[in-house]
């Protein structure tokens, strides 16, 4: 397993030197992960509390949307633990361990992207209905598991599902930009056994998550 984590890291290290946005390069280095061997939850839990006041607690497989979603709203993200197969090292239709540290645990070291995930939590806790929860949790999909910005007149990513696969990054330089729009992405379905072949596109991260508060105060 250490192994296949060195292996996901040398491939993930040159995406992100390219394709990663600025708000997840400085969380990155805040966070400092090793490279060598998969970290202890608990520690690395330790250390983004500290930051942002998200722990990270581990879960038996996956959980329902309305369950994690509503835990984000206590500052709790539940992660998986099991780690994808070697033969499938740059991609997992599943969220993994991968997935979980480079990707969330990353952002979580981000105070805005963590407020981000806090007010998710905050208005699936207000949705009544199964259709509102569906709207928040797409919603969800195209900003924090696949969103991009432009930064410096290229598009990066600061989605957790593309920060974690080189493969889904290597695929987003082909993918349809769409202009951010939240209420067309909450319509918007998605095929998460597959790369993406559309995003939304803010102009810049300051856009996105300007509009994601405003969104998500509603």
């Amino acid at each position: 397993e250490h192994a296949l984590w060195r292996t996901i890291r040398e491939a993930l290290a040159p995406a992100h030197e390219r394709h990663a946005c600025a708000e997840y390069l400085e969380a990155a280095r805040r966070l400092d992960l090793p490279r060598a061997s998969i970290p202890q939850l608990r520690e690395v839990s330790e250390r983004v509390e500290r930051i942002s006041g998200f722990r990270l607690e581990p879960v038996a497989g996956l959980v329902a949307p309305r369950v994690f979603l509503e835990s984000l709203a206590g500052g709790v993200f539940l992660c998986t633990q099991y780690i994808r197969h070697h033969s499938t090292p740059l991609y997992t239709p599943e969220p993994d361990v991968v997935h979980e540290l480079l990707g969330h645990a990353l952002t979580l070291a981000s105070p805005r992207l963590a407020e981000l995930n806090r007010l998710f939590g905050e208005a699936v806790l207000r949705a009544a209905s199964s259709r509102e929860l569906e709207r928040l949790s797409r919603v969800y999909w195209f900003t924090i598991e696949f969103g991009v910005a432009r930064e410096c007149g290229e598009v990066k990513a600061y989605g957790t599902g593309l920060l974690s696969s080189a493969g889904e990054m290597e695929a987003m330089r082909e993918a349809e930009l769409r202009p951010l729009d939240l209420e067309e992405a909450a319509r918007s379905e998605y095929d998460p056994t597959r790369f993406q072949p559309a995003l939304f596109c803010a102009e810049s991260f300051d856009e996105m998550h300007a509009a994601l508060k405003s969104f998500l105060a509603r």
